[in-house]
């Protein structure tokens, strides 16, 4: 099978490699898929993506028309395909069900307790000579109650960590699960009794905006907020109004409503600027990576390996 992957990092590159053992024609390229690049799938069977590609309606059809049939996404979400458009021109999907679900819970709980102790401020006092511990007080989590919104795999990784630091550990799903040391609860509850919220659910048009100015004030005052999900999960104009109320105490983001163009590229030198996004980084509470929590040698061993063998598959429907 010939497959492009596009958005390739250096860091997964060679384990993808490793992991093909040559079973596959593959190419490599930095690049995001748009209509720019969308050239590049001439004479390739399937296309290999990752969340910041252009797979809208438009997009798709143009693949069809090149002959593509198969999507496969380096991710859990697949919100950035327009699945519609991929039925209609009968192109196959597929995703990364499951992989080291421990990263992006273990990245959640490391937001959280960075913003409790304020540990970005405190290490650049230190880089500066500055050994006040003026305006670091911090929190305990022991005794804490924690609110996760989401129990799949990755919800479900992180209510244990939390409950090992000895907090109360809440939960809402709309699907009935029993997760351990987990009370679920309805979500107004988790709300009104939580003081540190982890979002954990898939992005689709119910969840989109979950955390607004209804939902805020529902909440504590000071409470915490961490996305390690989806961006758009937060409407972030609600968010910084909060934040500057005081109703939002801290905020934790490893994703953001509008990533796109910004995350994955290093624009320290041209004139790429993000309003919103300068405002969230002026606030010293609120810390942001750049959709890194899945980053972990494991993880992305596990994501090569698995997409390898959706490629393995899929040359075994052409060889039939």
């Amino acid at each position: 099978m010939k497959a492009i992957f596009y958005s390739t990092k250096i860091n997964e590159k060679d384990l993808l490699i490793e992991s093909n053992q040559q079973k596959h024609e593959i190419t490599f390229t930095s690049k995001a898929l748009d209509k720019d690049t969308i050239c590049y799938v001439k004479g390739m069977d399937a296309v290999v993506v990752f969340t910041n590609d252009d797979l809208a309606a438009p997009i798709i059809k143009t693949l069809a028309e090149h002959g593509i049939k198969y999507i496969a996404t380096r991710s859990v979400g697949i919100d950035h395909i327009d699945q519609e458009a991929a039925k209609k021109y009968d192109i196959k999907v597929a995703n990364i069900p499951d992989y080291s679900p421990q990263a992006i819970a273990e990245h959640a709980v490391m937001l959280a307790m960075a913003l409790s102790r304020h540990l970005i401020q405190s290490n650049q006092q230190c880089r500066a000579f500055n050994f006040s511990l003026d305006h670091l007080t911090g929190f305990n989590f022991y005794g804490k109650t924690v609110g996760i919104i989401g129990l799949g795999h990755i919800g479900a990784a992180v209510a244990p960590i939390f409950h090992g630091l000895g907090c109360k550990v809440l939960g809402y799903d709309t699907a009935s699960k029993k997760t351990k040391h987990v009370k679920f609860v309805d979500l107004d509850t988790l709300y009104l009794e939580s003081d540190v919220i982890s979002l954990h659910i898939p992005l689709s048009p119910e969840t989109r905006h979950i955390i607004d100015t209804s939902s805020i004030k529902k909440m504590k005052t000071g409470v915490m907020i961490i996305n390690t999900a989806r961006g758009e999960l937060i409407k972030t104009t609600d968010a910084l109004e909060a934040l500057k109320t005081g109703k939002i105490g801290y905020l934790g983001l490893d994703v953001y409503e509008y990533e796109k163009g910004l995350f994955f590229e290093d624009h320290e030198v041209d004139q790429f600027r993000d309003f919103l996004f300068s405002e969230l980084m002026k606030n010293p509470n609120v810390l942001i990576t750049p959709h890194q929590a899945f980053l972990t040698k494991e993880a992305l061993q596990e994501i090569s390996t698995q997409i390898i063998a959706t490629l393995d598959h899929w040359n075994s429907l052409i060889q039939e």
